[in-house]
């Protein structure tokens, strides 16, 4: 969500609803849909409803733990518990079962662990892992987080964002150097989701495991629009080297292809 908190939505919206949970619900879906943190005088910009009954329904969400106060006491932002919400309906929704068969196809293709991934705040979490038969390989699963600032997934996800976008959400971040590799400083996160989305791929070399090699690629969303997943395989440096990663592209893009189509299915309700 970026700071331009006072900016009307685009056009007025009905919050529907023929009971008061079901219009709530209405208005968590209209929040959740949007990119920036909002005020109450905003939402009354934007609905169809009462400034009184628009304060009731926030102060409601936000002693749910569905929405959070900023600390300027004024705009409001997605709350934990909403955020754990959706990301375990997406670690456990019905997609489940066809993601996890291409992960699967991904991870015997190439011998190694596969990840698909998605952004949390300032975190990546794992979807769905397929884990390597090798003998000698990195353990995280399913609901597992790692830091965006030097992960391939992490990186790959934020080179989506403009630099001003990437400030409001990581300026006040503290990038831990978890190996001498780790990029610390924003403005040299910037420069390599420079080259990252000019590439379309991302490597985390070592830059938040000692040995580990890692590469990434977006899930790609049909219609273009800005997307929250990401497939990996990673693997200890005795086996990965950017060579061999770069190798690896090919089925790294397919399996996203493949991803990117049982997304649309379920979006459109063919599956």
């Amino acid at each position: 969500m970026d700071n331009l908190s006072d900016r009307k939505f685009v056009e007025q919206i009905s919050i529907a609803g023929d009971t008061p949970t079901l219009r709530l619900l209405s208005l968590l879906e209209l929040i959740a849909s949007q990119e920036q943190k909002f005020s109450l005088q905003s939402l009354v910009d934007s609905t169809d409803l009462p400034k009184p009954t628009l304060h009731r329904m926030l102060q409601q969400l936000e002693a749910s733990g569905m929405l959070a106060r900023e600390v300027d006491g004024r705009h409001y932002c997605i709350g934990s518990r909403l955020r754990r919400m959706a990301e375990d309906l997406l670690i456990n929704d019905t997609r489940y079962g066809a993601r996890h068969m291409i992960l699967r196809a991904l991870g015997e293709e190439l011998g190694e662990n596969c990840n698909l991934t998605t952004l949390s705040g300032n975190e990546v979490l794992y979807v769905d892992r397929i884990e390597s038969d090798e003998p000698l390989r990195f353990y995280l699963r399913p609901g597992s987080r790692v830091p965006v600032h030097c992960s391939a997934s992490g990186k790959v996800l934020l080179s989506q964002f403009s630099p001003s976008q990437r400030k409001r959400m990581l300026g006040n971040a503290i990038f831990k150097a978890y190996t001498k590799n780790t990029i610390t400083e924003l403005d040299a996160l910037n420069s390599e989701l420079s080259r990252v989305k000019e590439q379309g791929y991302a490597f985390d070399n070592e830059e938040f495991l000692p040995g580990l090699f890692c590469v990434a690629v977006l899930v790609p969303r049909r219609d273009g629009s800005r997307s929250n997943l990401a497939v990996a395989t990673q693997a200890p440096i005795m086996r990965m080297t950017p060579d061999k990663a770069l190798a690896a592209l090919p089925a790294l893009q397919r399996a996203a292809k493949s991803l990117m189509m049982v997304e649309d299915d379920f979006e459109r309700g063919l599956a």
